[in-house]
This record gives C-alpha cells, structure tokens and sequence, in this order.
C-alpha cells in the first residue's frame, strides 16, 4: 500500500512574479485556499499518511504556515471565532503528516527527490508536483488502485495538442491494459515535434520504485542542466522495469504561470 507521498515545492515561481517575489507560490489562494491544500486533500483522500515536502531556505513561509500556532491561539483566546478555530484545527491535522526536507541548490526534479532517500520507507512512494491540479475525479486513488492490482509504477497521462509537446515528458506506448491504462515502452524530456513518440504527456503524479534513488545517485545532469525525474525513469524502463501509464478521468489545472493560476482560480470557483 502506498503511504508516503513527496512534493517538490523548493522551485522559486518565476513563472508567477511578482506575486512571487514576495510570497510562495504554492500558498497564493484559489477560491479561498492555499493551492497546496488542495494536493494535501488529494492525499488524505487518497490514504496517504505521511507527506514529505521538498522546500528550500528561500521557502521557509511554506513551514511557517503549518507552524503558526501562537498566532491562531492569540487570536482564538481574544475572539473565539469559529472560522479560525476551525481553520486551525485543519491546519494542525495537515501539521501531524508532513515532514521537510531542503533542496537549496535548483538542481531539478530528480534531485529533489534523491533528498528524500532517508525518509522513504517503503517499496514505492507517490510524488505529486504541485503546479498541476486535478479536480472532479482522485487521480492519486486511481493511480493507487492501479498500481495495487499491477504491483508496479503508475504515472499520470494527458494527450496534449502536438504541437506543444516540446513542454512535456512523451510517453512511447507499449500495449494497452484496458481504455484508461497502458504500459509505458519509453519516455522522453521535452521532445521536438519530429521526434516525439506520441502525443500522451506525462502530468505531474508518479507512483515510483524507491529503486529510483539508486539511478539518481549517479545520475548526469540532462537538459538546461538540470537533473530530471523523467532520465532516472527511462533507465528504470531499460532495465525492464514495469511502468504504467493512467489516463485520468479529473479535470487538469496548470497552476505555474500567471495566465493559468487565473483560469485555474476560476475553474475551481465553478466547480
């Protein structure tokens, strides 16, 4: 059973200035709460007990907002307000499942999660990149029910349009299992349109092999010279490890840039 999930949140959200310069991008509200709250609802849903977040010293605010305790007890000694009392026990739920580690070099996804080697305890963990929301429909508990029943790696999938596929991991299609799952054959970082093996993207939820650090340790660095998740997978795939592909049934947000934290705000207002 997967019980440990990790989210990397060290990225200065640049993509997101101003609003950035000053506040972390993961805690900018949407429809009234923090955007990270709705990944951590996601887990507790999924049956996540512990979760690592992956931060650096520039986002400190991020701790800061789980461990503000003598603020909410000031207040609710002087106002007794509901809403905060209410608030505060959510948070100090939230509290009692995380766990930090630091990344304080932007080596990549990859090497966020090598920093997490010591905390994971069991066979696979899941990883949740926290810029691509999935609403309507768990993608995490599809992706745990998948893998329960394939004993092996799960990744999130999403057919995009070709000519963006230079923004995205690509899967290489192996066979189907049924309409909303496939074996993976290869993936690739950022393809150009020329070489992309199809148009099934790779969105930010993985279930990985705790094997994978094994990759990383040794790991180059790949593309704009960085250390990518999406390398130490490949190889994992060489070595005849099983990976699967989940096509999911949410609605997809892409919340890491201004034009759609906005529409992400709004969609989630809706919904």
């Amino acid at each position: 059973m997967i019980k440990q999930a990790i989210i990397p949140l060290a990225g200065l959200g640049t993509r997101l200035l101003p609003l950035t310069s000053v506040f972390a991008k993961e805690l900018l509200p949407m429809n009234g709460k923090p955007g990270v709250e709705y990944i951590l609802d996601e887990c507790i849903e999924a049956g996540i007990k512990e979760v690592i977040f992956i931060i650096s010293n520039k986002k400190k605010i991020i701790k800061k907002y789980f461990y503000n305790d003598n603020l909410f007890k000031k207040i609710i000694k002087k106002k007794n307000d509901k809403r905060v009392i209410d608030v505060y026990k959510k948070i100090k739920k939230y509290k009692k499942m995380i766990k930090f580690v630091y990344q304080n070099k932007p080596l990549g996804t990859g090497d966020a999660v090598y920093k997490t080697k010591s905390k994971i305890k069991d066979n696979f963990f899941l990883m949740l990149l926290p810029d691509d929301l999935i609403i309507k429909k768990n993608c995490s508990k599809a992706m745990i029910s998948i893998h329960k029943k394939k004993k092996c790696s799960v990744m999130a999938s999403m057919k995009v349009q070709k000519k963006n596929v230079n923004r995205w991991g690509i899967y290489m299609k192996d066979k189907n299992i049924d309409k909303n799952n496939f074996f993976i054959k290869d993936v690739i970082e950022k393809p150009s349109i020329k070489i992309a093996p199809s148009n099934n993207a790779v969105i930010g939820r993985y279930i990985l092999p705790k094997k994978i650090f094994g990759i990383l340790k040794n790991q180059n660095k790949g593309k704009g010279g960085e250390i990518h998740i999406t390398d130490a997978i490949r190889t994992l795939i060489k070595q005849n490890n099983k990976f699967i592909g989940h096509s999911f049934k949410g609605k997809y947000l892409d919340c890491g840039t201004m034009h759609g934290y906005i529409k992400s705000s709004l969609e989630i207002a809706k919904s």
